[in-house]
């Protein structure tokens, strides 16, 4: 399948001048080489803002040696290089790529480090020109017939570059200190002067809340391109700055635009089982080992360890270090498999970029400040399209890292937010219920937050109620992925189990939902089926039917559910699930690795404690033995455990012989799925 490029993501390392190479072309192609690029250049738009000088000097140049170029191509009985005269040639294709690559740098990048790097940037610009002053001043003249025009024009470029010296405009320079200043007083406490702010983002031609958004995805991605730590630093504080000034000054402006990062471009498409991350069952970005040897997505095993949880979510042991080592030989399965599938493939989130580097004091300081700003905005608000403007802002800033989600919760957001997750707001102002359930959401992935939101009055019951009426199914959700997070404390968990409303709310939304909205509900009962008493209320409400109703197009999550409830429901949940022992058998022949192993640990709790009738149901499966029999020859090691009990106390059966009924779970019998971090917490 044929792929666009833009499928892709840009390099992030930018090459070194050694890693450009001319075309090893001769004579007349060489020359249409070197048009093709003196053209390219030449269509580049002069900066507006930085190096302004700089930019229209290289532009130039490039637009008058085109013009060499296409008197070469017009004449090309005059075109027979000498071996020196291809060498100049080919070395002044180099330097050309070199500058239409730092023109593209400069033009794509983020404004903020490129004002930091302003006296670097400068040189650059003039080392080139320099290097092309030389080929210019060897330039074989005599060896070629040119007009007379088109020969004073290259003396006249020649002279250009001879004369050549770094140049830096005074009012950037001025610019740098500003915000320089700006930031060593952010560090200090004292909040930016509104005007000069606005100021200095004017000047770097960031006038509006889309553009700051495009400047700090620019700066994440700079991070990437950084080799010492102290400019990565540096970079987190301008993202700080330029986050506090969109708030500030232009907070309104991203009120009302829907979230769609909830949508996935791999949705239609079966994921290989090994891609898929055993936490939240997606496509992994950035597979990583931890130290029991299992490979997870690096965005959703840090949250987990994030979260405070200490061991391996699929294994549950413990991990004796959380140090997460890349898994690159699988990374490079799946970026061909995405390439195969035409998917885009992106190996890191933005987030990762910054979280990755050490915060600053600037950094830090810049985030309370940003929150302070929006939490009084907010509690002064005087209407909903107001209100939804601030808690809009504070969900993308709740979604960033750790500070932010702690300085929102410590500036008191949340029994602010509490006023916004009523059925009354969700039925005349479904986004901002939305916003207000997944800030909240968003703010529980910190451990501390999860104590603060269950003991502030109205917001569990908030998130409830959002769960059982709330207006969007994005909203509902949501709620459900909250009470997924908060359930990952035992404490919590107990007291949700007991909440009828939370049960009903849960199966309701497994059973109803759209995909995306299922999967947090599943996961979340998931997490809930690890209390017993919880487990007799889910059989109660209905969980074996619920599963009964969504294995088919959610087998992962439905049959680790199906297995947890077995396990820990008693005979009841065991009758109950007698008509899905067929349905166990065609997952364990066409189901995913994680799929086949938790179906086989749970026909074994069955067959165990429901007796013969049970073992009988199996049986009657056409080529059953066969099945378990390619179960044990691959998939996972517990699975294949299981498998092969399974198989044997099929055997005693048919041998008319007592089942073992002793041991009847093992050590090795924990849920795949575990608990994690869900996929909505991941991309709310």
């Amino acid at each position: 399948m044929a792929v666009s490029p833009h499928a892709f993501p840009p390099r992030k390392r930018r090459p070194s001048a050694g890693a450009f190479v001319s075309p090893k072309l001769a004579d007349i192609n060489l020359v249409k080489s070197l048009l093709s690029l003196s053209q390219e250049i030449s269509s580049f738009k002069p900066f507006q803002c930085l190096l302004k000088r700089n930019s229209v000097s290289s532009i130039n140049k490039s637009k008058l040696l085109s013009i060499l170029f296409d008197e070469l191509i017009k004449n090309p009985a005059s075109v027979f290089f000498s071996p020196s005269t291809l060498l100049c040639f080919e070395e002044m294709y180099i330097v050309l790529q070199r500058i239409k690559t730092l023109l593209e740098d400069c033009s794509n990048g983020s404004k903020m480090w490129m004002l930091m790097q302003i006296q670097v940037l400068s040189n650059n610009f003039h080392e080139l020109t320099l290097e092309l002053s030389t080929l210019l001043d060897i330039f074989p003249f005599k060896e070629i017939e040119l007009s007379q025009d088109v020969e004073e024009l290259v003396v006249l470029v020649r002279k250009q570059c001879g004369k050549s010296k770094p140049v830096v405009d005074p009012g950037d320079v001025f610019l740098r200190l500003e915000v320089l200043t700006m930031l060593d007083r952010i560090e200090k406490e004292i909040v930016p002067d509104q005007l000069k702010l606005k100021k200095v983002m004017e000047d770097l031609g960031l006038r509006d809340g889309s553009s700051c958004r495009e400047e700090i995805e620019s700066l994440q991605d700079e991070i990437q391109n950084q080799v010492d730590e102290k400019s990565k630093s540096d970079i987190v504080s301008l993202i700080g700055l330029v986050r506090y000034a969109n708030c500030v000054l232009f907070g309104s402006s991203t009120a009302s635009k829907p979230d769609h990062r909830r949508q996935k471009s791999t949705s239609d498409l079966t994921i290989p089982a090994d891609f898929r991350c055993p936490i939240t069952l997606e496509l992994m970005r950035d597979p990583v080992v931890v130290a029991t040897g299992q490979t997870y997505d690096r965005k959703s095993i840090n949250l987990w360890i994030e979260s405070g949880h200490s061991t391996c979510p699929k294994t549950g042991q413990t991990l004796i270090h959380t140090n997460l080592i890349p898994n690159r030989a699988l990374r490079n399965l799946i970026t061909m498999w995405c390439r195969e599938q035409g998917i885009p493939f992106e190996t890191v989130g933005n987030n990762e970029k910054v979280n990755s580097v050490k915060g600053t004091k600037a950094a830090f300081e810049a985030t309370k400040m940003t929150v302070s700003f929006l939490v009084n905005k907010l509690s002064g608000s005087q209407t909903m399209e107001a209100a939804n403007g601030v808690v809009y802002e504070l969900r993308a800033l709740s979604k960033t890292d750790s500070d932010s989600r702690a300085c929102i919760a410590e500036a008191g957001a949340i029994p602010i937010l509490v006023r916004y997750l009523g059925s009354s707001v969700g039925l005349e102002h479904p986004n901002l219920q939305v916003n207000a359930v997944t800030t909240i959401l968003n703010l529980s992935i910190l451990e501390a937050n999860k104590t603060r939101i269950v003991e502030t009055d109205g917001a569990l019951n908030g998130v409830i109620e959002v769960l059982r009426s709330g207006a969007t199914w994005e909203a509902k959700g949501n709620a459900a992925a909250t009470i997924f997070s908060l359930s990952g404390i035992h404490g919590y968990r107990k007291g949700l189990g007991r909440k009828t409303r939370v049960i009903k709310g849960l199966l309701d939304l497994a059973k109803d939902g759209p995909t995306s909205s299922q999967k947090d509900a599943l996961l979340a009962i998931l997490n809930l089926a690890g209390d017993r008493e919880t487990v007799g209320r889910l059989v109660e409400g209905g969980v074996i039917q619920m599963v009964s109703g969504v294995i088919d197009e959610l087998p992962e999550e439905a049959v680790a559910i199906l297995e947890a409830v077995t396990r820990r429901g008693g005979l009841a949940a065991i009758a109950a699930a007698f008509n899905i022992i067929k349905k166990l058998g065609v997952i364990l022949r066409e189901g995913s690795d994680n799929a086949r192993e938790s179906a086989s640990a749970t026909l074994v709790t069955m067959c165990r404690k429901g007796g013969p009738e049970m073992v009988a149901e199996l049986a009657v499966i056409p080529g059953i033995e066969r099945i378990i029999w390619e179960v044990m020859g691959g998939g996972t090691a517990r699975g294949r455990r299981k498998a092969a009990t399974l198989l044997r106390i099929l055997r005693r059966w048919a041998a008319g012989l007592d089942l073992d009924t002793n041991n009847v779970v093992d050590s090795s019998n924990m849920i795949t799925m575990t608990v994690g971090t869900s996929r909505t917490i991941l991309q709310a």
